[in-house]
Parts: structure tokens; C-alpha cells; sequence
């Protein structure tokens, strides 16, 4: 289990820069539980601490029973940490970068070969290519393997899926299932607000701050506003039009559609006139169901 309790962590000069600000919660074991939100968040600062790697102003961060502070050293034989950024030995052979993380760890691919048999299987062909020729698929499930190889009881995993292409994700968080599936505790950070469904619970995080915490659907669930979408030509132009109605609470581009959260008493067909008015005449609006990303969206406005 996971419990965090208040921690504060702060960078520069008087500690000017304010990265995690009275951040609590927990994780049940055996639970994947995903930070959500962008770049620049805290969502590093977070695992960092977690990992044992950097120390908090203030606050306490207990895994599995061990102060992250206090018991860095037990805490580094528990965890496996991947980092957001590609880490391991790029002229090293794949193979090579495996057996030397488990040897770290005094064990053996051998021993553990059943917890990474799934991932490592996908690219043990390539097992003599040096890590740094590997896609950026292949180096992220040869990372996982090595986060797993010591075989740890809980997995911290900083953004794990930037860069890496929409098969690959999805890849990815299907491995996280199986893993979740043995027992192994998961907390996972991503930029990527579609990636919060695969989560048992998330928190949503904004300048050093949570937000928003529960399951994905119990954040919709809460979602308070009315919500449309809106498709037509000229979108750059039909978002400036729909910003401009003094009935339109907020509107943001998602993708080929805009996303807008309105006032009760405003209906679609007031709405078509008033565009068509500006010369948009094959405009479409629906009521929509919200996604994690409306949610954030609004809890941030």
C-alpha cells in the first residue's frame, strides 16, 4: 500500500518554484492508480520522491511500510521505477541492459523470466540490437522488463507512453493489466487523458495540485456542466464565433469537433441561428457525454 500525507517540494532559489503543493492519497494494493495531466504539472516531481531519488520539503510518503526518506534503501529493492525519460544503456545489447539489471538485484533473468514473459517475448528477436536502435516501443517494453526483472512489489512508471505510438500504447496498458493481474501494485503518470479509463482510480493534477480524485467514471460522473459538440468548416473561425456567445460558458477544439459547456436556457436551434447568422451554415450540435478531459477542463476553468 501507498500512503502519501502532505508533501510539499519546491525548487530554486527561496524555493521559488512551487512543483507539489499538500499532495495525499493512497493506493490499495494490487490497484493501478494514474496521475493525470500535462507537462510541467508535478507529475515527476511525484514519482521522484516516490522512488527515493529526491527528498520533499516536508510531508511523509510510506510503500509497502517503508519511509521513502528513511528507508530509501529498502524502498529501492521493492520498487521498480521507470523514468519518463529513456534511461537505460543505449550500446548496450538489449540483452545485456536485462541481465545487468538483474544482476543488480542479485537475481537472474532465469528466476524472474515468467514476470516479463509476455513483454519480453515481443522483443527478445531483437535481443543483440543495441537498446539505442531499438523504436520507441521496443525501448519502452525493454525498460518495463527491466523495471520487473527483481520482480518488485510495487511499479512507478513516469509517463511511460509519451512518444510512443497509438498501437504501442495500447500494447503497453494491456501488459500493465496482466501485471496488475499478479498482484503487482501500479502507479502510473500520463499526459494522455484517454489513458485514464484503464486505471482502477486517478488523480487529476494541475500546477502541483490534485484536483480531482476518484475512479475514471466516478470523475464524469461529477461532471456539472451541460456539454455539446459542435462540427462544421472553418474551425478556427466557428471557435472565436462560439467563444464570443454570451451563453457559452467555455469552449475548447477536441480533435475534428469543439467541445462547449453552455448555459441552461440556451438551445441548439438558438444557437444554429446565431451561427448561421455568421455565415456558418452547415453547423452541427450535439449533446455529448463528457470524457476525463472535459472534466479536467472544466475543474481547471
Amino acid at each position: 500500500m501507498i500512503e502519501v500525507k502532505d508533501l510539499h517540494k519546491s525548487y530554486g532559489r527561496q524555493g521559488k518554484v512551487n512543483a507539489l503543493n499538500s499532495i495525499s492519497f493512497t493506493v490499495d494494493d494490487g490497484e493501478i492508480f494514474g496521475v493525470i495531466g500535462p507537462d510541467g504539472a508535478g507529475k515527476s516531481s511525484l514519482f521522484r520522491i516516490l522512488a527515493s531519488l529526491i527528498l520533499p520539503d516536508s510531508g511523509s510518503a510510506i510503500m509497502n511500510g517503508h519511509d521513502v526518506v528513511k528507508d530509501y534503501r529498502k524502498i529501492r529493492q521493492i520498487i521498480g521505477y521507470m523514468p519518463g525519460r529513456f534511461s537505460l544503456y543505449q550500446d548496450l545489447s538489449v540483452e545485456e541492459n536485462l541481465v545487468f539489471f538483474a544482476t543488480l538485484f542479485n537475481t537472474t533473468v532465469e528466476e524472474n523470466y515468467h514476470l516479463i514473459k509476455d513483454i519480453y517475448q515481443q522483443i527478445e528477436p531483437f535481443k543483440k540490437r543495441r537498446a539505442g536502435a531499438l523504436s520507441g516501443g521496443m525501448k519502452q517494453k525493454l525498460a518495463l522488463s527491466c523495471a520487473l526483472i527483481h520482480k518488485p512489489e510495487i511499479l512507478i512508471l513516469d509517463e511511460p507512453t509519451t512518444g510512443v505510438d497509438p498501437v504501442s500504447r495500447k500494447e503497453f496498458w494491456d501488459m500493465l493489466g496482466r501485471l496488475k493481474e499478479q498482484g503487482i501494485t501500479i502507479l502510473v503518470s500520463t499526459a494522455y487523458m484517454d489513458e485514464a479509463s484503464r486505471c482502477d482510480r486517478i488523480a487529476l493534477i494541475r500546477e502541483g495540485e490534485f484536483i480531482g480524485s476518484d475512479t475514471p467514471q466516478g470523475i464524469i460522473d461529477d461532471y456539472p456542466e451541460i456539454l455539446w459538440a459542435v462540427e462544421g468548416t472553418g474551425m478556427s473561425a466557428l471557435l472565436g464565433e462560439l467563444r464570443a456567445h454570451d451563453k457559452v460558458k467555455s469552449s475548447f477544439a477536441f480533435g475534428d469537433k469543439i467541445h462547449i459547456t453552455v448555459e441552461k436556457s440556451l438551445q441548439t436551434e438558438e444557437l444554429k441561428r446565431y451561427l448561421a447568422n455568421k455565415k456558418f451554415n452547415d453547423v452541427r450540435i450535439a449533446p455529448i457525454a463528457p470524457t476525463v478531459e472535459d472534466c479536467f477542463m472544466a475543474l481547471t476553468s
